[in-house]
């Protein structure tokens, strides 16, 4: 969790999984997964590939390494799960289609609320965030990753973030740079452009998590809700939420219950 977050006041999480025809989502509630694949054993991973599709499992065949095929088996299934647990049904009935730019949007139905869900990956660690209509956008990093951080900032960076890189110490250079990454992948997620987008059209500030744009990228801070995570010593997390009134939103994150997802699968 964040260090200097205090927990939500509404923990909704805690009261599922709903039953069919229930939902505990609401337009003001951000539901957000991850998991540690290390907290996976060997013998679950075929169950665990039970609550994915037919389609994403012969997607991760695809990958050289088992460390890769796994984190994607992980995330499409705390994506579903994460479904599944809020909305009820089974996990493998949601369907998705694939945005211009890349983005899985998943398909819901046409009498019902229009659900927003985005996930993300890397190494050890898969995260996904769901909410009711509003665009959403989640990235995580890991910490242990080689980057020549102020050579790069100087190529994707406002200004004003590779001045706050540059005056960082050098032991956390590669927090920094991460907690910057992961700001602006989760905002372009969110906005369904991903690196399409130019990361220096826009800056963050870490102290307060404002987003400010340049003059060539219409759009409106006051419109936008920032959050920072550290689920692990390893890992950094962010989130990117549109929300009208984003002061209302209550934000629920927890780790996702493996015997639920195990269960969803068997």
């Amino acid at each position: 969790m964040k260090p200097e977050e205090k927990p939500p006041t509404d923990r909704f999480l805690l009261h599922g999984p709903v039953t069919d025809g229930g939902t505990m989502m609401t337009p003001d509630r951000v539901a957000l997964w991850w998991i540690f694949l290390d907290r996976i054993a060997d013998s679950d991973w075929q169950t665990l590939e039970a609550v994915v599709s037919e389609e994403e499992r012969t997607r991760s065949e695809r990958f050289h390494f088992d460390r890769d095929r796994q984190v994607y088996i992980a995330a499409h299934a705390a994506c579903r799960g994460l479904l599944s647990y809020c909305l009820g049904g089974r996990p493998q009935s949601w369907r998705f289609s694939v945005g211009d730019h890349g983005k899985p949007e998943l398909i819901s139905p046409p009498d019902g609320p229009r659900m927003r869900v985005n996930i993300s990956h890397t190494r050890g660690l898969a995260a996904v965030a769901l909410t009711v209509d509003h665009d959403i956008g989640i990235d995580v990093e890991w910490l242990q990753r080689n980057a020549e951080t102020d050579k790069l900032a100087k190529r994707v960076f406002a200004a004003r973030e590779c001045r706050t890189l540059a005056a960082a110490p050098q032991a956390r250079k590669l927090e920094t740079f991460l907690s910057f990454w992961t700001l602006k992948e989760a905002y372009v997620k969110a906005i369904g452009k991903g690196l399409s987008q130019p990361l220096d059209a826009f800056s963050f500030d870490l102290d307060t998590l404002r987003i400010d744009f340049e003059d060539r990228l219409a759009d409106d801070p006051a419109k936008w809700r920032f959050e920072r995570y550290a689920p692990g010593p390893e890992h950094l997390m962010a989130l990117a939420v549109r929300h009208p009134e984003h002061s209302r939103l209550t934000i629920d994150c927890m780790a996702a219950p493996l015997d639920y997802l195990l269960a969803q699968g068997g």
